[in-house]
């Protein structure tokens, strides 16, 4: 198995990974709605914590998802392949804030659950305060993720890597999720919120993802490229002698 094989079926596996710990954690989010979100967090603090956990898993593996493809991506276009990684490094940095809030929330809500009445009305504001600090984390995230899939799906449409109706499909999604992102922002609401504008990439990512692991990266189009620099080598090679 050639380097680029591995890298393919590495980032189809990441994806995979990164995906499912996104949809196991995503059921925390129901805990924080309501007035009564802090009693629903302290009774619930094993979910939270293994849904935190969960989070930084998707944080970490959606970097991982953009450093695996630069490699490979540089080779056409650098600047989107290094603005993949940024956005997405951008994009683990948010959700690694919002992890830090969730559970800065699990420590309040066991606070209120042992307070007076006095003092629970103080911790609800700042729970409230550090609900609004993990949605806008989210969102940023989310904003972060957009661009740095729009950069790597762009390159794949431009060099042939995956089909163009995969790759098509991604920057369609990925506009898509931008969309929803400015919704979310002017409409002052969760972007989780628009789940019609979130599904079109959750698919196309886990799509994106077997091909990888099943057929890589087209071999005729890497090739291609590997043809077109020892060509550039040669010449510049020739010119200097």
């Amino acid at each position: 198995m050639n380097s680029d094989r591995k890298i393919a079926v590495v980032t189809g596996v990441i994806f995979i990974i990164a995906t499912v710990a996104a949809l196991v954690a995503a059921p925390v989010d129901s805990l924080l709605t309501g007035t009564d979100y802090l009693i629903k967090v302290s009774a619930n603090a094993s979910q939270v914590t293994a849904g935190a956990l969960f989070y930084l898993i998707a944080a970490f593996t959606s970097v991982s998802i953009a450093i695996s493809l630069y490699p490979v991506l540089i080779k056409w276009n650098a600047g989107l392949a290094l603005s993949s990684v940024v956005f997405r490094s951008i994009e683990a940095v948010m959700y690694i804030a919002a992890v830090v809030s969730l559970l800065s929330l699990l420590t309040l809500s066991q606070q209120s659950a042992n307070a007076g009445v006095a003092d629970r009305a103080l911790l609800q504001a700042i729970g409230d305060s550090l609900r609004s600090v993990r949605d806008h984390a989210t969102l940023s995230a989310v904003f972060a993720f957009s661009l740095g899939a729009f950069s790597y799906y762009y390159v794949f449409f431009q060099s042939r890597l995956v089909p163009r109706w995969l790759s098509g499909w991604g920057i369609a999604a990925s506009i898509l999720m931008l969309t929803a992102c400015f919704l979310s922002l002017f409409g002052d609401s969760p972007v989780t919120g628009y789940a019609l504008l979130i599904l079109p990439i959750a698919l196309q990512e886990m799509v994106l993802a077997v091909w990888l692991i099943v057929k890589g990266f087209n071999s005729s189009a890497i090739a291609s490229e590997s043809a077109k620099t020892n060509m550039k080598a040669e010449k510049a090679s020739l010119s200097a002698a």
